[in-house]
């Protein structure tokens, strides 16, 4: 694979009171994943992260209060034969909005769900989800 073979992207857990991960379902598609999206020219990651959370759940995330979780690579969920490669950060709970702009649908998961949903996108069940297991419940090691 090269370089154009992988996706850009940054992602946001957030959770709930009861330490559910917020996940969203693009319109089109069949897999959930953590609210955020590809970088705009010149863009960082932690602004691609708030701007994709504003825009696609109606949040606004406190830039200062990210911490990054890391940066995975794993299958895109949504174009075959492609990598994406996401930073993750964590940040505290906020009240989430609604699903907006190519957002399908939210769902609250349960990270220690066993078994886990099968309509997973494939770096948040195999990277993200492990890395907040290992972080604990308040996403901190």
């Amino acid at each position: 694979m090269t370089d154009e073979d992988v996706i850009e992207v940054s992602a946001v857990v957030l959770r709930s009171a009861a330490g559910h991960v917020l996940t969203v379902r693009k319109r089109g598609t069949a897999r959930f994943m953590l609210p955020g999206g590809k970088p705009e020219p010149g863009e960082s990651p932690a602004r691609t992260a708030v701007r994709e959370c504003a825009e696609e759940i109606g949040v606004d995330l406190d830039p200062a209060a990210l911490r990054e979780l890391g940066v995975f690579t794993d299958a895109a969920a949504n174009e075959a034969d492609r990598l994406v490669r996401g930073t993750v950060y964590v940040h505290p709970a906020v009240p989430v909005v609604a699903a907006a702009r190519e957002i399908a649908e939210l769902r609250w998961l349960d990270p220690e769900g066993d078994p886990l949903p099968p309509d997973l996108a494939p770096m948040l069940e195999h990277q993200v989800l492990p890395a907040l297991r290992r972080d604990g419940p308040d996403g901190r090691p």
